[in-house]
């Protein structure tokens, strides 16, 4: 094969591959917001419908004669469509939408169509239907969906070179947002998350933008939070990650942290001494997952193509759908009470002027149509159309027993019910939009009170987190009793911000890096200050053994929080410690003639804080001073 025929063949086996997981796979149609094995599931549900449970693995094993992959993607889309708590009810083990745990094996669960599906979603009449991949069977092009489905669930999926991202919305506000569509009237509508929380739609625009979601915190007392809602796309699990990660970077400061969660979300944050509820919500908003945005991108499929477009859009689609589907039915109501009228007035028209007695005498099937079309002739104004073979077929069917105890009068009222139900049908036959509004209300009054709002919609301000970083507390530092934090009262007091690390350094030669504390005690404590990897310290030392006095400059700027560290050797011993650059030692040799010496630490190179420092004299010495 030559490389241009490769080339083209593998450009053309690509350009299939990208339309078949685009179209068929990945994005869901706008006629029924729904993807293909989701599609596949409920019609195999619609099948075995009888109001009872199924096993889910008995549902997965009969969804593969319509859906040409494996079990567990049928598996793992009707878990999902389950919980999205619409057009499915479930009983066992479906997992914990707020917690992320999974859901038991298929073979332990169950479900049936709900009560919301089976009255919108089907009707066979109206359905087309296509061959499965295989030939064997016969499946929906999309369901007549007579609801919003596609922005009640929501929708994700990622194709080739396109995604999908729809957020999910409240059942009632989509219903009477149709109603404003069909009726001329402006409406708004926004997102409505299963999770609860609190929502900022002031970005939505229709679906182009994006919300701000946060977690329902409340105040317990003032040393305790309790999360009672969490963001959409989040779980208690990665919630409390990134609470922990945010403490860990010293972005807030908990005791504890404990998940409660079972049916509703619970997650208790107990505070540390010097923290406050009021004072950390914003800190939780602006580093953790307790506050999220989500951003909506609609792509759907329509007529074979991607719809690039948006909420409102949508609903005009979906409420000229609910027209044409209506309408659809009246007009096959219509048909079915015309029939049925024909046939009763056919049947008494038999009877009551004993046609059947002219056809007693005949021998052959052909004589005995021939006499019973010439016989109705004369009656033909009363009926609706001329009867067919078929009509003189079924009437020939009527037993002796019905035709000797026929009741003329029961005929007439029959007949007379199902020209009333006729009337009704023409009725709505003339105004299919006020039928179709009458339709969303019923539905409102009867599903509208399961499915509540329950994301709270409210403005949220910005949270400044760069404010919440440069928060500045006073530190004191007491040498003497050797305690050091922002409840202590020292000679020593310096300013910082309530993320800033502190270094500790003792008279012992060991440093370490640690968080602010409130108050804590320190064994002989010779220095504290910020841990700003910048600045210098210096430090004048003797050597124990052989009395000569060393000096070192040095900037502490790698460490792993609360991890000690040396800044001496072993059998050195500090002199002086501090943060001054100009500091200059003066000392005075052991020998007796030995005068005064003095060395300014500014001309020591600066190095690693283990790194040894330099000799400044190489006797003992007998008096040293630092200015």
């Amino acid at each position: 094969m030559k490389m241009d025929d490769l080339k083209a063949q593998m450009k053309d086996h690509f350009i299939k591959y990208a339309s078949y997981v685009i179209l068929d796979r990945a994005i869901p149609s706008v006629f029924d917001g729904l993807k293909p094995v989701q599609r596949r599931i409920l019609e195999i549900l619609w099948r075995q419908n009888d109001d009872k449970l199924h096993k889910v693995a008995n549902i997965v094993g009969q969804t593969m004669q319509l859906h040409p992959h494996g079990d567990a993607a049928i598996y793992e889309a009707l878990v999902n469509l389950a919980n999205k708590g619409f057009v499915l009810d479930r009983q066992g083990n479906f997992g914990n939408t707020y917690t992320g745990d999974p859901s038991a094996a298929a073979r332990y669960i169950e479900t049936r169509l709900s009560p919301l599906a089976r009255e919108t979603l089907f009707n066979p009449d109206i359905t087309e239907k296509i061959p499965s991949y295989d030939g064997r069977n016969f499946e929906p092009v999309t369901l007549p969906a007579k609801i919003p489905l596609l922005l009640m669930q929501g929708a994700d999926g990622i194709a080739v070179g396109m995604a999908t991202h729809i957020l999910p919305h409240n059942f009632t506000e989509l219903l009477e947002a149709e109603i404003a569509c069909l009726e001329g009237r402006n409406f708004k509508i926004f997102p409505d998350f299963p999770t609860g929380g609190i929502m900022d739609k002031s970005l939505y625009d229709k679906g182009w933008g994006k919300v701000k979601l946060r977690a329902k915190i409340e105040i317990k007392d003032p040393k305790t939070l309790i999360i009672r809602e969490i963001c959409y796309g989040t779980t208690t699990e990665s919630l409390i990650h990134s609470i922990d990660e945010a403490a860990k970077k010293g972005k807030i400061k908990i005791e504890a942290i404990n998940d409660y969660t079972a049916q509703e979300v619970e997650i208790e944050i107990r505070l540390p001494r010097g923290q406050y509820a009021e004072e950390i919500l914003d800190a939780l908003y602006g580093f953790t997952e307790c506050e999220v945005s989500l951003t909506s991108q609609i792509i759907v499929i329509k007529e074979g193509l991607p719809w690039e477009t948006d909420v409102h859009e949508i609903l005009a689609f979906n409420a000229e759908k609910l027209v044409e589907y209506l309408k659809k039915e009246l007009e096959i109501d219509k048909m079915r009470l015309l029939e049925k009228i024909f046939y009763k007035t056919l049947e008494r028209i038999f009877i009551e002027n004993r046609i059947y007695k002219k056809i007693e005498t005949k021998k052959t099937l052909e004589e005995i149509h021939e006499a019973l079309h010439e016989s109705f002739k004369p009656y033909l104004k009363k009926l609706i159309r001329e009867p067919t073979a078929e009509d003189l077929e079924k009437i020939l069917q009527i037993p002796i027993r019905r035709i000797s105890q026929f009741d003329i009068d029961k005929n007439k009222e029959e007949i007379a019910h199902f020209e009333e139900q006729l009337s009704a049908v023409e009725k709505h036959l003339r105004n299919v939009k006020k039928y179709a509004i009458d339709y969303l209300k019923k539905l409102i009054e009867k599903f509208g009170p399961n499915y509540p709002r329950k994301t709270k919609v409210k403005a949220i301000e910005e949270i400044d987190r760069r404010a919440i970083e440069t928060k500045e507390i006073k530190v004191g530092v007491d040498l003497q009793s050797g305690f050091v934090g922002t409840k202590v009262s020292g000679s020593l007091q310096f300013i910082c911000t309530n993320f800033d690390k502190l270094l500790i350094f003792d008279k012992e030669g060991n440093y370490k890096v640690l968080n602010v504390p409130e108050k804590q005690y320190f064994e002989h404590l010779a220095l504290a200050g910020v841990a700003d990897k910048k600045t210098v310290m210096s430090v004048v030392y003797r050597n124990k053994e052989t009395g000569h006095l060393w000096a070192k400059r040095f900037i502490v700027d790698k460490f792993i929080l609360d991890k000690g560290y040396r800044y001496l050797d072993e059998n050195m011993e500090l002199e002086h410690i501090s943060s001054d650059s100009n500091v200059i030692a003066e000392f005075q040799l052991a020998r007796k003639d030995a005068k005064k010496v003095t060395f300014a630490l500014k001309d020591v190179p600066i190095k690693g804080a283990q790194t040894r420092g330099i000799r400044i004299a190489d006797q003992k010495i007998k008096k040293l001073s630092i200015k």
